[in-house]
């Protein structure tokens, strides 16, 4: 096997992180040197840390399968990411060239990148350059992100246990405004974009022992305040204790986004993506206002990416799937791929690991089918519930040390 190795292996990894981006890492690593690859190197926060020559030597951070089981239940990125956007390629030739120049130098023949969509555009453009320019380098996508917005795979690694957190947290808020005998609204701020994978994932926390959230309001649906309020106005007639989720890129009917309604947001990303906060606290204050009730406004922000304390072990065995089937491909002679999930059941669960071509996800979003979400469009249909369900099973207890979960921690990087 090993003689169909030639050259090292380089890893980064980009974008938000997730609860088992590093299971996706420890897949990449644990793959190539078991295939005999001479050295795996990883890039510090992604093409930008790899543009300063910012790499280590995995070997000398993992040392042990301990270290390897370590990493798999590390969140965030151990690597550290970027949100860093190559230019067109016949914008800018100069920044392929230093990139390619340094992945010489480190004799670099694989190269693999963690992350979602935008991610996957590095992906394209550097695997296009390279075939523009007769560079025997291979460039793989192992994909990643809790939206679960990629386009072609069955589901993203990351998602299932972003989807479990929320489902848990949603469950015990619920509990929580049955504690006192008032009024409340409890209005639960979820990530997503254009895509309301995370906000349906709160009605999982419906079941015999809790009645899920009353309204769920995802950005595929434009939203209409009045509307809305009208809606929280006729449950608290019936129930004194409303829970609602929320995305946090509701839209109203003119685009913008409901937190711009009040606040100002300044913040912009190299892919123009603008930071996205006060969904919640917005509709919590105009509920406040005008019906008089007790109102609380829950930002479920970063803590729903990087929850390895209640991460789903299909989640991550899948993760660390993806990862080493990327590596496999490439070994076998594949680029400007990406690694896809191809769901064959759903009752068993089972699914496997295919290649897709890079050029047909990268830039393309996947949101939520209109036939998914009801016609209300205040909840999520039994199809969608359906389809979460499987991808929050099992559980891989953390390692445990003086009563908390144990990191693998990259030193002096």
């Amino acid at each position: 096997m090993s003689a169909l190795i030639k050259g090292n292996v380089i890893v980064g990894q980009s974008g938000g992180p997730t609860a088992v981006i590093n299971s996706s890492l420890a897949g990449v690593y644990k793959t190539a040197i078991d295939r005999g690859a001479n050295k795996v190197y990883g890039m510090l926060h992604g093409v930008q840390g790899l543009l300063e020559e910012r790499v280590v030597d995995m070997s000398e951070h993992i040392k042990s399968d301990l270290d390897i089981d370590l990493l798999k239940r590390t969140p965030s990125s151990f690597l550290g990411s970027c949100r860093y956007k190559l230019p067109e390629i016949r914008d800018n030739t100069e920044i392929y060239d230093r990139i390619f120049g340094i992945l010489d130098k480190l004799e670099i023949r694989y190269f693999f990148y963690i992350g979602g969509n935008d991610s996957m555009d590095t992906i394209k453009k550097l695997s296009d350059y390279a075939i523009l320019n007769g560079s025997p380098i291979r460039f793989m996508g192992v994909p990643k992100t809790i939206d679960n917005d990629l386009a072609v795979t069955d589901h993203t690694p990351g998602f299932g246990s972003a989807a479990k957190y929320i489902a848990s947290i949603t469950k015990e808020v619920i509990r929580d405004g049955l504690v006192y005998d008032q009024e409340s609204v409890t209005l639960l701020e979820i990530m997503g974009r254009n895509a309301g994978w995370l906000t349906g994932a709160a009605a999982l926390a419906t079941g015999e022992d809790c009645e899920g959230p009353d309204m769920l309001f995802l950005p595929e649906i434009t939203f209409d305040v009045d509307h809305f309020m009208k809606k929280v106005t006729d449950l608290q007639k019936v129930k004194k204790s409303v829970v609602v989720a929320i995305s946090e890129g509701v839209k109203v009917a003119d685009g913008r986004y409901v937190c711009e309604l009040t606040d100002n947001i300044d913040y912009v990303d190299a892919f123009g993506h603008r930071q996205l906060t006060g969904t919640s606290r917005y509709l919590a204050g105009r509920i406040s206002r005008e019906m008089g009730c007790k109102t609380r406004a829950i930002e479920f922000n970063s803590l729903q990416r990087c929850a390895s304390h209640i991460v789903g072990r299909v989640d991550i065995t899948e993760a660390f799937q993806v990862g080493g089937a990327a590596v496999k491909a490439a070994f076998e002679g594949e680029t400007g791929k990406m690694i896809i999930l191809k769901r064959v059941s759903d009752d068993p669960y089972i699914c496997v690991t295919d290649i897709y071509d890079v050029h047909k996800i990268a830039n393309v979003e996947k949101t939520v089918p209109r036939e998914w979400i009801n016609e209300a469009g205040d909840y999520v249909t039994q199809d969608f519930v359906n389809y979460v369900r499987p991808l929050i099973q099992a559980e891989l207890t953390p390692i445990m040390v003086d009563g908390l979960p144990r990191h693998l921690r990259l030193e002096d990087a």
